[in-house]
């Protein structure tokens, strides 16, 4: 047997046919789901915890030690894609791995693990869970808990901001907008001190 390594700016760069080819193999090698392309199955979102802003600033400050799993947090968020009914985001897990340089997709897993850990203690609710996945290489949140993270993102920003300008003895700029598609800024750019900087994304 041969084995073969590639990086994540290879997969990233790669046809569409042959990523998804590499996400199902992933996902099925990590117990995620089946190895052959399926349909997605959404888990039942009253599984997914609904993290409001206090709640993801109390998952921040139990997290805040472990500073891969502080990028990984913050990649939610970023504007998901919505669907089911209720409605879930989903997130790409290559997607997170290109975006926080993490080693490989087991790695973001673990990082989700500790923060699926702290959301339990948070609510204080043993069935809570931050995320869940489906077989095609997905990880779905609660819309509420990406805006939660989203506004919690904001409001770091815009007081390191403050603190900068108030330094510099001039007025505080607007608080930062949320990256868009092919926008070249990660939720990272503007991290409190002391956060790990992610790789700006690239739009496949």
């Amino acid at each position: 047997m041969i084995g073969i390594t590639l990086t994540t700016d290879q997969i990233r760069t790669a046809p569409t046919d042959v990523r998804q080819w590499i996400e199902h193999q992933v996902i099925a090698s990590l117990g995620l789901g089946g190895a052959a392309p399926v349909a997605a199955e959404q888990p039942h979102p009253s599984h997914l915890a609904a993290c409001s802003e206090d709640d993801a600033a109390a998952v921040l400050a139990q997290i805040q030690g472990f500073l891969p799993a502080v990028n990984v947090f913050f990649e939610f968020g970023r504007a998901g894609i919505s669907y089911g009914q209720p409605p879930v985001m989903a997130f790409r897990l290559l997607d997170i791995l290109h975006h926080t340089r993490l080693r490989d997709v087991e790695q973001v897993i673990a990082c989700l693990d500790v923060i699926n850990q702290a959301v339990t203690a948070v609510q204080r609710d043993p069935a809570a869970r931050f995320c869940g996945f489906d077989n095609q290489g997905h990880c779905l949140i609660a819309p509420q808990t990406q805006q939660s993270i989203f506004h919690l993102w904001q409001g770091l920003v815009a007081r390191q901001q403050a603190a900068a300008s108030a330094d510099a003895g001039v007025a505080a700029p607007a608080p930062a907008r949320a990256p868009q598609a092919g926008n070249d800024t990660t939720m990272s750019t503007f991290m409190p001190p002391g956060y790990v900087k992610s790789r700006e994304p690239v739009e496949d």
